[in-house]
C-alpha cells in the first residue's frame, strides 16, 4: 500500500499522517499545537472537510474528506489549469513547510521538520470511519501521554461534543454515531482498526 502518492480525489475520504524527521519532535510548546491548527485552518481547511484530529508531540493524525469538485474550483484563485488533487496536497504542503518555517525561525534550527511526503490512506468503508476516529483520539493513551483519552487536550474529542464554534465537521461525526451519548460510548470501547494496519508506525 503507497501511502505516500495517493491522489486527493474530490468527495473521497482519507487518513492523512506524519511525523517529525527521524521521530523528532514538532510540538514544543503548548503555543504551537494552537498555531498548528491555525495554520491548517488558513490552507487546508479550505480544500476538505475535517472530522477528527489528534497531535502528539511527534506525530499528527487527522481525518478528512476532499470536497467536490464543484467546490474546489470555487477556491482555485491561481493555477486553475491544474487538476484538483494537486491543490488539494498543495495546501497541505504549504500548511507543512509554513509551520516549518515559522518553528526554525522561532527556536533557531534550520532543515526539514517533517518526513515527506506527507502519508494518506484512503477510507474506503463504514467501519473504517468509524474505527479511525476512535483510533486517532485514543492515540495519546496509546503512547503513554494519558491514561484516559478524555485528559487529552491536542485532540477534536472535546471539540465534539462541545457547542463552541469550531471548523470541525462536528454535526456530521455526531450524526454518524447517533449522537453525543453514543459517539461518546463507542470512545470507550477497545480502539481496534477492522483493516491490516502493518503500514502504521504511529
Amino acid at each position: 500500500m503507497d501511502t505516500r502518492t495517493t491522489q486527493l480525489a474530490p468527495e473521497s475520504y482519507y487518513h492523512i499522517y506524519n511525523r517529525g524527521v527521524n521521530g523528532q519532535s514538532v510540538f514544543f510548546a503548548s503555543k504551537n499545537y494552537d498555531y498548528f491548527l491555525q495554520q491548517y485552518a488558513r490552507y487546508v481547511h479550505p480544500w476538505v472537510r475535517t472530522y477528527a484530529y489528534c497531535l502528539l508531540n511527534n506525530h499528527f493524525h487527522l481525518l478528512i474528506q476532499v470536497k467536490s469538485e464543484e467546490e474546489l474550483s470555487a477556491v482555485m484563485l491561481k493555477d486553475k489549469d491544474k487538476p484538483s488533487y494537486w491543490h488539494v496536497s498543495n495546501g497541505f504542503s504549504s500548511f507543512l513547510q509554513g509551520y516549518t518555517r515559522a518553528i526554525n525561525k522561532h527556536y533557531d534550527r534550520t532543515g526539514p521538520l517533517f518526513e515527506r511526503p506527507f502519508k494518506r490512506i484512503a477510507v474506503t468503508n463504514n467501519a473504517y470511519f468509524s474505527q479511525l476516529i476512535r483510533y486517532i483520539h485514543h492515540n495519546p493513551v496509546k503512547h503513554g501521554f494519558v491514561t484516559d483519552h478524555k485528559e487529552y487536550p491536542y485532540s477534536s474529542y472535546h471539540a465534539h461534543l462541545a457547542t463552541t464554534s469550531t471548523k470541525l465537521y462536528r454535526r456530521e461525526v455526531l450524526d454518524w454515531f447517533g449522537g453525543k451519548e453514543n459517539y461518546a460510548s463507542f470512545h470507550e470501547e477497545t480502539a481496534v482498526l477492522p483493516l491490516d494496519t502493518d503500514w502504521f508506525w504511529e
